[in-house]
């Protein structure tokens, strides 16, 4: 048997891989983006007019696009939309949120607790904790030099 060297490999998946059309790419994203962020903004401004101050319509803003997001992902149309619309829907929040809920839909016939449970934080769970040990940590920094 022979063996393929890496160059051999490179080449033989840039034959068999399609072009991408990357600037067809970059205006999807860009534009599905700004739906995300003009929805957002749309939102706020709802949540304003329900009586809501700027910072308390801003947080419900976050929480009402992780709902919209996490789902449409339970509902498997996540990640149909992701197809079109790339990192414009990735990037945001949103992102975050399919993230969290994939992997958990993915493993809900193992039960509610050990399938959806479990399986919530696979992506997600790394992340949170380096960003709260960081946190505690550069709390713990400032706290101890400001003395």
């Amino acid at each position: 048997m022979r063996t393929v060297t890496p160059q051999e490999y490179a080449q033989k998946v840039k034959e068999a891989s399609p072009p991408s059309p990357v600037a067809k790419d970059c205006c999807l994203a860009f534009l599905c983006g700004g739906a995300v962020c003009t929805l957002g903004q749309v939102l706020c401004r709802c949540y304003q007019n329900l009586g809501l101050d700027l910072p308390e319509a801003r947080m419900a803003v976050s929480i009402s696009l992780i709902l919209i997001s996490a789902s449409l992902t339970a509902l498997g149309w996540y990640d149909n939309i992701a197809k079109h619309a790339g990192a414009g829907v990735l990037v945001p929040i949103t992102g975050f949120a399919n993230s969290m809920v994939s992997p958990a839909m993915e493993f809900k016939s193992e039960g509610f607790i050990t399938g959806l449970g479990s399986k919530l934080f696979t992506v997600a769970g790394p992340v949170l904790v380096f960003g709260i040990t960081a946190s505690v940590v550069y709390g713990l920094i400032i706290f101890i030099f400001q003395i």
